[in-house]
């Protein structure tokens, strides 16, 4: 699979593998955090950068995030954030947003310089030149120059972010509002720097295990396909008990959960004409919450996320258990995080994470033998776009709820999402319904997918057609859902 950051995301996964590898060893020391800077950039000559003493303090600064700090230490004090800049690295990009090309004519139109309002062009002896200090990036003469000769050269991490929060400093280097920020992590991946990276959770969890805890997995709906058409939940279930975990779950059964409780959200709202949104994917919920606060008071679903409800489940059974999500998903790290929702997640690793932890084992991921399913179809499909309405829709049939009428409107990447939010806050949403999952094609095309959406979803269906055709309600009985609570705020229903 071919990303902007194919060249370093191997590189960034080594850190974290090595990093594993000292806290399975219980070597994390400074003394071996030089050892393993100077193990990872030899020398004498710098490989991606510009010298072997700036590779090294990336390096540095890599290993604290792989142990869940800030880069800096200076950014600890001042930052929460999940997803983090490495300033050294970002330093590659044009400030400029606007440059005059060689398609420029020097013609006596002077389009370009008539256009700026704020005396950014002046005409130079070959061409016209545009200053970045006095450039407001309007556009303006980018759109009156006749030879197209005006570049607009929008970086790309910027280009990905669709919340408008990423800026740049005097210096170029980029900054993230975290007021604005809904930790999608579409960003990470954009830049071809490898500038923009997330904190990384692997060492709290093999601390977890090595001090003898019931440690969990919790495997979301997107794991099916993502390794290929031999490797099935039952593989990666035996991968983790075999790497020091007490158990793993599929989150599809928490999927059949929100599914279930979803279905009666929407059913009440039907009679009341009111319009609802999904509640799964975090990114969404935090666009949700940051831009649209009044539309998340009133119209969000209240039921948790699938995660959550794996998660609440296998603490209601297992108290004082550790519970572990793998998914593609870097908001979900977030979602762990906020404290407002009790009894969620207590670690997330994304599938990048995964293979570096599997790594700093020794273990690779072989096919297994026998059948593991504890979700329904419709459950395993909540990865893709329209799964999880189509999951709702059929809970909704199931409990004798015409769905005939009902209208859905299906939102993938963040321009859809926000678009959707943009109807619904100006009363013209014409849908009952809105799924919104800020990644492209779903969960399955999260920044951590592990290969190329159409190779997954080819993967999946040959995987996903093993699966028995269990129903959701009927499928639910086996489990104690009266022993937890369903609902972000862990009210239990009466």
């Amino acid at each position: 699979m071919v990303t902007n950051d194919e060249g370093i995301v191997s590189f960034k996964h080594k850190v974290i593998e090595e990093v594993a590898r000292l806290a399975w060893n219980d070597e994390l020391s400074d003394d071996y955090f030089d050892e393993l800077v100077y193990k990872l950039v030899p020398g004498p000559k710098a490989t991606f950068r510009c010298c072997i003493y700036k590779e090294r303090e990336l390096v540095r600064q890599r290993i604290r995030l792989a142990m869940g700090k800030c880069p800096t230490a200076e950014k600890e004090k001042t930052s929460s954030n999940i997803i983090q800049v490495l300033d050294p690295a970002c330093d590659e990009c044009p400030i400029a947003s606007y440059i005059v090309t060689d398609n420029c004519r020097l013609c006596m139109g002077k389009a370009c310089l008539n256009s700026c309002h704020f005396g950014a062009i002046s005409i130079g002896r070959n061409r016209s030149y545009i200053d970045p200090a006095k450039c407001k990036e309007c556009g303006k003469c980018a759109a009156a120059c006749p030879y197209n000769a005006i570049a607009h050269l929008e970086r790309p991490c910027k280009k990905s972010c669709t919340t408008g929060a990423i800026t740049y400093d005097e210096d170029g280097l980029c900054i993230i509002d975290e007021e604005k920020c809904v930790q999608c992590g579409h960003c990470i991946h954009s830049c071809p720097f490898g500038a923009i990276s997330s904190k990384s959770y692997l060492v709290d969890v093999i601390k977890a295990i090595k001090a003898g805890k019931k440690v969990i997995a919790m495997c979301a709906p997107a794991t099916e396909g993502q390794f290929g058409n031999d490797i099935t939940m039952a593989s990666i279930k035996n991968a983790l008990i075999k790497m020091g975990f007490a158990d793993m779950v599929e989150v599809g059964l928490g999927a059949d959960m929100t599914a279930a409780f979803e279905a009666k959200e929407w059913a009440e709202a039907l009679e009341e004409g009111k319009k609802m949104t999904t509640s799964c994917c975090p990114a969404f919920i935090n666009m949700l919450k940051k831009q649209f606060p009044e539309e998340f008071e009133k119209n969000k679903s209240t039921t948790v996320s699938p995660m959550c409800a794996v998660s609440r489940y296998l603490k209601a059974v297992n108290p004082g258990c550790v519970t572990v999500f793998i998914g593609p998903c870097i908001a979900k790290k977030a979602e762990a995080a906020d404290e407002s929702i009790s009894d969620n997640a207590d670690y997330v690793m994304t599938y990048g994470e995964f293979r570096a932890l599997l790594r700093s084992k020794d273990m690779k991921l072989t096919p297994v033998e026998g059948e593991y399913q504890e979700a329904t179809v419709w459950g395993k499909r909540f990865a893709s776009s329209g799964g999880v309405a189509n999951a709702v829709l059929e809970c909704m049939q199931e409990m004798g709820v015409d769905t005939s009428d009902i209208k859905l409107r299906k939102c993938a990447g963040g321009q859809e999402c926000r678009q959707a939010l943009l109807l619904l806050k100006a009363g013209r949403l014409p849908e009952d319904f809105i799924e919104g999952m800020m990644c492209p094609g779903g969960c399955v095309g999260g920044p951590s997918k592990h290969m190329a959406e159409n190779e997954i979803t080819k993967a999946r269906e040959e995987l996903l057609s093993a699966a028995d055709k269990r129903k959701i309600i009927e499928n639910l009985k086996k489990y104690p859902i009266d022993k937890f609570s369903m609902y972000r705020d862990g009210h239990m229903d009466s």
